[in-house]
């Protein structure tokens, strides 16, 4: 496959007019913030949804899952279609279905209704998001690419730490009249805004000899994505049964195969769903595996932080939205960082943010040991600025770091391969929290007993942090030209 670019298909990063590129990165990140947002946004508002569609526990669940699963289940293919068929396009379709499937979900009257919304929310935004990355990769030149990059970090942090908080606001302010209804409702305006500024901003780019999309490689990968993440979202809830330690096996298996699929295909000079030649770089490879435990650790981490503090240490949810707040802050405050750091100090600066994160959550836990249940707020709540720090470090380099090892022919398909590691990690560091946390406190346990056991589950994320430092030793030491 060729990996050249003609002027036709991609845009010259440095050509276009500046003011062009600055709506350009609006529009796309405030898609992202969007998809972040409806990711987490509905955990608060669970409860006012329940009560407003009467809704089953089980409908409960898959009011979050359904989003989670298609979202994971169509990154790949999703950010194939972009190089094939064109970014702009592919990202304005889909976050024009995005949009409409919002209002259907703030306008739901019955969960199956609202579940089904969810669905199509959740392949629309595995449509639009892995256009968000690849359209920076190409339309931004190297020199502004690490700021582009870091205010991505700094969205994607955003939206996923304050959902929600978000969600508890907006539902207890209980707009209109509306209920939990404007936690969807609020896309609409924000979605138009992207589609009308993204049909005269965002210029086209895609792989310069587009063929025809990989069937076969849609149904292995989907296939192989969805028996891992399945019993990984809701195996916990069944009491971990056979099936679920049976079904991620079968779906390891069909990811060999698919993997075995796509080298025959390209091969033979067939367009693959993800390109073999990005696995051929090493950086590329390492900040992949990287993302992966960065997933898992934020799935892990920040359920069990939420527990603590109000089953742990009886906070009201909104003192507990004050740490979240916080965490944000820390976050914003590392993703800018890095955006200065990374270009001198490369794949030091996350290691840093590692490092750091990892030393102040020991401190914390320490700090836990020693206090139990009598922790005062400030004292609950400060050490995540340091914490947030470190991950924002992390979180906006590695993203530019990972994807500047593709051309831009392949940058969809290496922007939904990053993606999905992404999504994975996070549903397994879900379902690991069932080990790791809810086996030493059980459901309904309080005090002690629950900060015991989120001290416990520190130690781990410890571990996945120094486990990520050793990973980005794969990473560029300094930045080059790709």
């Amino acid at each position: 496959m060729s990996t050249d670019t003609s002027p036709s298909v991609r845009p010259r990063p440095a050509a276009g007019p500046g003011r062009a590129r600055t709506v350009t990165l609006i529009v796309v990140l405030a898609a992202e913030l969007m998809n972040a947002l409806d990711g987490s946004i509905v955990y608060t508002a669970l409860p006012s949804i329940q009560a407003g569609t009467g809704a089953s526990s089980a409908a409960v669940q898959w009011i979050h899952a359904a989003y989670a699963l298609t979202f994971a289940l169509g990154l790949i293919t999703g950010g194939r279609l972009g190089d094939l068929y064109g970014r702009k396009r592919v990202f304005l379709l889909g976050t024009g279905a995005f949009t409409a499937a919002s209002v259907v979900c703030g306008l739901a009257g019955a969960p199956g209704l609202l579940i089904a919304a969810r669905i199509v929310q959740g392949g629309a935004a595995a449509a639009m998001v892995p256009q968000v990355l690849a359209t920076l990769h190409v339309t931004f030149d190297e020199g502004s690419r690490a700021r582009a990059f870091g205010l991505y970090g700094t969205v994607m942090s955003l939206g996923s730490v304050l959902g929600p908080v978000l969600g508890g606001v907006i539902t207890g302010a209980d707009l209109f009249g509306l209920g939990w209804r404007p936690i969807f409702l609020i896309n609409l305006p924000i979605g138009l805004a992207a589609v009308l500024l993204g049909l005269r901003c965002i210029p086209e780019s895609r792989e310069r000899d587009a063929r025809r999309l990989d069937p076969l490689g849609m149904v292995l990968s989907g296939l192989g994505l969805l028996l891992i993440t399945y019993p990984l979202t809701v195996g916990a809830e069944h009491h971990w049964p056979a099936w679920s330690l049976f079904m991620p096996a079968t779906g390891l298996a069909a990811l060999a195969v698919f993997v075995l699929q796509q080298g025959a295909r390209s091969a033979r000079g067939a367009a693959p769903l993800v390109v073999p030649a990005l696995f051929r770089s090493r950086a590329f490879c390492g900040g992949l595996a990287a993302q992966l435990v960065f997933g898992l650790l934020s799935g892990v981490f920040f359920l069990a932080w939420t527990l603590f503090m109000q089953d742990g240490l009886a906070l009201s949810p909104g003192q507990a939205a004050l740490g979240f707040v916080t965490a944000s802050l820390g976050e914003m405050a590392g993703a800018w960082l890095a955006m200065s750091l990374a270009a001198r100090q490369g794949r030091r600066a996350p290691q840093a943010g590692a490092l750091l994160a990892a030393a102040t959550l020991g401190g914390y836990a320490w700090l836990i040991a020693d206090r139990g249940t009598g922790l005062p707020l400030a004292w609950t709540v400060a050490p995540m600025l340091v914490v947030g720090l470190g991950l924002g470090l992390i979180g906006a380099a590695l993203a530019e770091m990972t994807l500047g090892q593709a051309d831009h022919g392949s940058a969809g398909s290496a922007s939904g391969v990053f993606n999905t590691s992404t999504q994975l990690g996070i549903a397994l560091g879900t379902a690991l929290t069932s080990v790791v946390f809810f086996a030493r406190s059980p459901a309904g346990s309080r005090g002690t007993t629950v900060a015991t056991a989120f001290t416990g589950t520190i130690w781990y994320v410890i571990g996945a942090l120094l486990a990520m430092w050793a990973l980005m030793l794969l990473l560029p030491g300094r930045r080059r030209t790709f």
